[in-house]
């Protein structure tokens, strides 16, 4: 299984990304898919999970200014980002959890100036 995310870069604070993710391989049952991010010298956070049924779960510092959403049918999952502030600036990490699998991506980065 491999997951490719992108979407990250530099934006300016108060700007907006959207970052994807794509699931691939072989995969069976998916319980949920999220991002997650890594700040160098701290540990990973959660932002964001998103269930096979369309559940959500959110950060609490992050809900009012990111939505998760996914792809209907497919293995995909975006993260809308607005109202970014210099403190998220961090290593965003995608995320799959099922049947038998709990897979990471590589992450993309990005870096919110001030």
């Amino acid at each position: 299984v491999q997951l490719q995310a992108s979407g990250g870069g530099l934006v300016q604070a108060g700007g907006s990304l959207r970052l994807s993710c794509v699931a691939s391989g072989s995969i069976s049952s998916v319980d949920q898919m999220g991002w997650y991010r890594q700040i160098p010298g701290k540990q990973r956070e959660l932002v964001a999970t998103i269930t096979s049924a369309g559940g959500t779960n959110y950060a609490d510092s992050m809900k009012d200014r990111f939505t998760i959403s996914k792809e209907k049918g497919k293995n995909t999952v975006y993260l809308q980002m607005n109202g970014l502030k210099p403190e998220d600036t961090a290593n965003y990490y995608c995320r799959i959890v099922g049947y038998g699998m709990d897979y990471w991506g590589k992450g993309t980065q990005v870096t919110v100036s001030s």
